[in-house]
């Protein structure tokens, strides 16, 4: 007896709580005829629990009053401390869906979600992005290590990922490269992020990772939740995201730029 097709999709929705009720029993069954995607699923429930156990008592604290004052501009409280909040909730949304289906808008700007994309570009998409959330906020540590130090950095990266890594020029199209930092990846080893930053302070990151073997390449995708958008592609045994809050055709154009560099090495 052959076991129903599922996919990824619909294994993040088990573990997301979301899966439709006529769609369970095939899941188990075949979360019983392929252990090692039932590993993966108890994996990710494993993560989001430690999520909730390192995050959950922080989301009910109230911000300290002495800190609202002193990040406030002094016209316009009310209005900051609004935005603010709509910052933190996107954030821990962000949090609460790391590993599970995080939602976006996928290409041409459908109200649809990521669920509906194959199974390693949404993963990739999805851990860029918290990625990128996470660590671009950051003012006095946003990488681990300093543009100051690249030859170690990329040597560093390259031999942690298993190739040869070299992050793009970016100059001309006035970005900076600042530095970069190893991350846990999704299950396939580590993953490299390095980050760049404009003049006026705008930052975008390029999230590398090593997929699988056998993945074929992918036409460049785009994503966006809220103003972060995320352009993502695979190219043989390598995986590339590229992140900022930026205009779509802007941020395309960075990526065209990123990609022809890439493939020029």
């Amino acid at each position: 007896m052959t076991t129903q097709a599922i996919s990824e999709a619909q294994l993040h929705a088990l573990v997301d709580g979301v899966l439709p009720e006529e769609q369970r029993a095939a899941v188990d069954a075949y979360l019983r005829a392929h252990p090692g995607d039932a590993a993966r699923v108890d994996a990710w429930r494993e993560q989001n629990r430690q999520l909730h156990a390192l995050f959950d008592s922080v989301l009910d604290e109230a911000v300290p009053p002495h800190l609202v004052q002193a990040a406030s501009p002094p016209a316009a409280n009310d209005a900051w401390q609004r935005h603010a909040m709509q910052a933190a909730a996107a954030i821990v949304l962000v949090i609460a869906g790391g590993a599970g289906g995080w939602l976006l808008r996928g290409d041409g700007g459908d109200t649809g979600d990521m669920r509906a994309a194959s199974a390693s570009p949404l993963a990739l998409a999805r851990s860029a992005a918290i990625a990128h959330a996470v660590y671009t906020p950051e003012v006095r540590h946003p990488v681990e290590v300093g543009v100051e130090q690249e030859a170690h950095l990329v040597q560093w990266l390259s031999k942690r990922l298993g190739s040869t890594l070299q992050p793009p020029v970016l100059s001309p199209l006035g970005y900076h490269l600042i530095g970069g930092r190893l991350l846990p990846g999704d299950g396939d080893g580590p993953v490299a992020q390095f980050m760049y930053e404009e003049r006026g302070g705008k930052r975008l990151t390029l999230y590398v990772a090593r997929e699988r073997a056998g993945k074929q390449e992918t036409a460049f995708r785009y994503t966006q939740e809220k103003d972060l958008g995320v352009f993502y592609w695979i190219d043989g045994q390598m995986g590339y995201a590229l992140s900022a809050r930026l205009p779509k055709a802007e941020l395309g154009k960075i990526a065209d730029a990123v990609y022809a560099q890439l493939e020029s090495h």
